[in-house]
């Protein structure tokens, strides 16, 4: 196929709300549904697919404004696309709503560029690794016991995670309690996180951290909001020996990522790139954790994360959110599948490799 004429032809955005399989809370709060907005792009008769989580209000934004920038560009100036709509923002404000939108975008850049050139975006971005390692991530602070034991047994035993999540924050004064009915669940070699989702102060962080200390923490997220860079370091200066501070899932630009890096306030920098300027402002933030020897992890979306976690310098891990897995199933043809405890790129398949299974998701849409 000729890319020769690769201008912009077409740029829609639909919202989806999903709602979830049961309530969900984590320790700032608690949710029934979640909202997909998916972005295609059409050039060079392909279509490049993008989506985010966060909010239909998104829509008008991505349909109006910022497709308005993009269209009739070439589909391979991804970087110059990139730079307007950055620039386009500045008096919307760039993080939270419009980051997002910008995120959706690029990722559908991103897969409309390899499916012109009919490669596997992991290859077009420069493979590092064939796989990548995933966590279970769920164990809602709204969970019973036995829902909380069942899902994080079944990622270890039936998927073959190394690793399993749980929510804490939202009753402090049970959460020994349930940190010890997870470690239970997992046994003795899987490894534990928790993630308060920043509803602690920084001295009942640290206690809480010497508290769970005998389970075998070994990741200890957003313990404190990741606002608060200097409580973060606190934190972490203080934590029990092996037990890891996360954050930075609300990271939108690099003065974002620099914050929580420069102090240092983490151990271990959480991306979205749902959230963080898609897969370019995944890759930009991975430099910076390369530049100074931290590890990254990304957060949620797995389907939009394969291809890049395959890529990135200092990758660990991507979240295997229980939300965003199930979503992306009945969303997408060519969802990633776990094996091993680990998720690939199709290799036959061009782009993200994802197909909407437009009649299953058209029965979601809102607005």
């Amino acid at each position: 196929m000729s890319v020769r004429d690769a201008a912009i032809r077409r740029v829609t955005a639909r919202a989806f709300e999903v709602p979830t399989d049961q309530p969900e809370a984590d320790g700032t709060l608690s949710w029934d549904k979640t909202t997909m907005v998916l972005v295609e792009i059409e050039a060079g008769g392909a279509t490049g697919l993008g989506y985010t989580y966060a909010d239909a209000s998104l829509v008008p934004l991505i349909a109006g404004k910022l497709a308005t920038i993009a269209k009739e560009r070439d589909a391979f100036d991804i970087t110059g696309i990139d730079e307007a709509l950055w620039r386009s923002v500045r008096n919307l404000g760039r993080s939270g709503l419009a980051a997002t939108a910008i995120s959706a975008i690029d990722i559908a850049l991103w897969d409309l560029k390899a499916k012109l050139l009919d490669l596997p975006l992991a290859k077009l971005l420069g493979r590092r690794r064939e796989r990548a390692r995933i966590y279970g991530s769920g164990g809602f602070t709204s969970y019973s016991d036995e829902t909380l034991r069942r899902q994080l047994a079944d990622w270890v035993e039936k998927d073959g995670c190394r690793w399993v999540k749980m929510k804490i924050g939202s009753e402090p004064e049970d959460d020994p309690r349930r940190v010890e009915v997870a470690r239970r669940a997992i046994g003795a070699d899987a490894g534990l996180f928790v993630d308060a989702n920043g509803a602690l102060t920084a001295q009942r962080a640290v206690a809480f951290a010497e508290q769970i200390a005998a389970q075998r923490v070994a990741w200890f997220e957003e313990p404190v909001t990741s606002d608060d860079a200097e409580g973060l370091a606190f934190v972490r200066s203080h934590a029990p020996t092996g037990m890891e501070i996360a954050a930075g899932e609300y990271g939108y630009t690099l003065d974002d990522f620099v914050r929580l890096l420069e102090r240092p306030s983490v151990d271990v920098l959480q991306i979205d790139v749902t959230r963080a300027g898609g897969i370019s402002g995944f890759l930009q933030a991975a430099a910076l954790c390369d530049a100074r020897h931290i590890d990254l992890s990304g957060h949620c979306a797995p389907a939009a994360h394969r291809h890049v976690a395959c890529a990135a310098p200092r990758f660990r891990h991507l979240e295997w959110f229980h939300d965003h897995v199930r979503i992306e199933h009945m969303f997408f043809d060519g969802a990633p599948q776990p094996k091993d405890g680990t998720i690939a790129p199709d290799p036959s398949a061009p782009g993200l490799g994802l197909r909407l299974k437009e009649r299953d998701a058209e029965r979601f849409r809102v607005g």
